[in-house]
């Protein structure tokens, strides 16, 4: 035969009903707290996942840079330096461009003193 609840043993019933409520939603609150916890350092990890991939990937481009740039720099100071030993021979001028030399300075000195031809 089943056991009875007595009027006296109400209020203890829904006291205890009321403990176990509090008590089950404790339970609950500390494992939403957990996976909240567990969310947060997942989402973290990501980050510093995509920030080391990020970081990794900058340097790549910043080398790549920084190898075209030493790349052409190098092109650019070989030619300059080419041009200046081209420039740094003498050039032996023939006749012809020695008669024309002659000629062209005799004009200017006729035009810068004002004297005839």
């Amino acid at each position: 035969m089943a056991e009875r609840s007595s009027p006296e043993s109400a209020p203890t019933d829904i006291a205890e009903a009321a403990i176990a409520r509090v008590l089950d939603a404790e339970r609950a609150s500390r494992d939403a707290i957990a996976r909240a916890r567990s969310d947060a350092a997942a989402i973290a990890e990501n980050a510093r996942i995509a920030a080391r991939a990020l970081q990794e990937r900058t340097e790549r481009r910043v080398s790549a840079i920084r190898v075209a740039f030493d790349r052409h720099t190098a092109s650019t100071l070989a030619a300059l330096d080419a041009e200046a030993a081209a420039l740094a021979t003498g050039h032996v001028l023939s006749a012809e461009e020695e008669a024309r030399l002659e000629r062209a300075v005799a004009a200017l000195a006729v035009d810068l003193t004002g004297g005839a031809r």
